[in-house]
């Protein structure tokens, strides 16, 4: 009896390769692409990377500039740069695809959730129609798989919830990537189980998602377009060598500074969001070097007790993901003097939006104040309190209501009780 043998396809060689992974900024992509680097880094290729998060704080999901990615460029060659042109694009949504799909090369490859590609998700990302069923990616080759659901049956043994398995999504990708370039999953399902320590359920079920990716990709090599690759390991000099990521050397260039410049003691204050988060995270263990962290309310706070560090003699520091500062930036303008609840009157700097009290009719008690931003400044009516004719979101007792506010139409402004905006 004649026996069959399955041949299995030749690994494709490839000398360097640039790898973006992209989705939601809760799709973990940036653990996705770091935990890529780590197994990288130990199958002996040489890479660089370049983390892109979020244009906008708490962006909302599915939308572009909420788009978070992780870009790698490795291979058996000095890696100086991390690449410009991408091979491969890994995106999670419509959102991510419509943002990086301009960086992929043509003939790239294009690895798309089908699950996410919804009517909701579409509207949201700016696209008429579905591109997956139309031609406008037909210079690309794209491998369509349904992710979400792949990976829910690879998770369900473990009993998690649909959001739960919804968030090992980013696991199943990375499993199937670590197929198609010849990588090990030995250090990042060591790494799965410490992170969730407290959570082994949750350990289990990322574990299962990785491998499915990996076990999905073996079995699927005999497709058109899905084929594996081998990248040669560098030439790199015997020795004892350490990793240092950017915000680990951005902290010490910090304390190195400090001490260049002669200062004792230098305060970060900084609000906890990625990327900002990390370095809060990594000077908060340098105290032992006049360090002296501060998490701050929101990140115009943190850049205001970095300011007032500064003026008391310290270097102070502050971090943002970026629409923080830039907000700051934009606090100018004159002095305003307002009234406090309690009736005391306090000075603050001008904002882009300046607090102004405005009256609005009570149910039978008269005018009472409620506090507004408001976005005019000046103008013909700057000495007004206007009747907005909704209902206050503040009722106060009528002692602290007469400091506050006064009725455009039944009071005089010269009453001792008017305070000016």
């Amino acid at each position: 009896m004649a026996t069959s043998s399955i041949v299995r396809p030749q690994r494709e060689s490839r000398d360097s390769v640039v790898i973006r992974f992209a989705g939601d900024s809760g799709d973990g992509m940036q653990v996705t692409g770091s935990q890529f680097t780590l197994e990288t880094a130990l199958a002996g290729s040489d890479f660089s990377t370049f983390p892109d998060f979020p244009a906008e704080i708490r962006a909302p999901t599915g939308t572009t500039f909420g788009v978070s990615a992780f870009h790698i460029h490795f291979g058996g060659k000095d890696v100086m740069t991390p690449g410009d042109a991408v091979d491969v694009l890994v995106a999670m949504n419509p959102a991510a695809l419509t943002v990086e799909l301009g960086d992929l090369r043509v003939g790239g490859t294009v690895i798309v959730d089908t699950a996410a590609f919804n009517e909701r998700n579409l509207n949201k990302a700016g696209y008429e129609r579905n591109p997956l069923d139309d031609d406008s990616l037909a210079k690309y080759q794209v491998l369509k798989f349904d992710i979400t659901k792949l990976t829910a049956d690879a998770v369900k043994p473990h009993g998690l919830s649909s959001r739960e398995a919804h968030l090992c999504r980013n696991m199943w990708a990375l499993g199937l990537l670590l197929w198609m370039y010849g990588y090990e999953r030995a250090a990042t399902i060591d790494w799965l189980k410490r992170k969730f320590t407290k959570k082994p359920v949750i350990a289990e079920a990322n574990v299962a998602a990785l491998n499915a990716g990996h076990a999905f990709g073996e079995t699927a090599e005999m497709a058109e377009h899905m084929v594996g690759y081998v990248v040669p390991k560098a030439e790199v000099q015997p020795g004892r060598y350490r990793t240092v990521s950017g915000t680990e050397g951005l902290a010490w260039g910090l304390v190195a500074g400090m001490r260049a410049a002669g200062i004792e003691k230098m305060v970060f204050a900084g609000y906890p969001i990625t990327p900002a988060s990390a370095l809060l995270h990594t000077l908060a263990n340098l105290r032992a070097y006049g360090v002296i962290t501060f998490q701050a309310e929101d990140e115009i706070a943190a850049s205001g007790a970095a300011l007032g560090a500064a003026y008391a003699g310290a270097l102070g520091v502050t971090s943002s993901s970026g629409p923080g500062i830039a907000l700051k930036t934009e606090m100018r303008g004159p002095v305003h003097r307002h009234a406090h609840e309690s009736g005391a009157i306090r000075s603050v700097s001008g904002g882009a939006w300046p607090q102004r009290r405005r009256a609005t009719r009570g149910g039978g008690a008269g005018i009472d104040g409620r506090l507004l931003r408001y976005r005019d400044r000046g103008g013909p009516h700057r000495h007004e309190i206007h009747d907005t004719g909704d209902h206050p979101e503040r009722w106060v007792p009528g002692a602290r209501r007469r400091a506050m506010a006064h009725s455009a139409r039944g009071r005089s402004a010269a009453l001792p009780h008017h305070v000016p905006h």
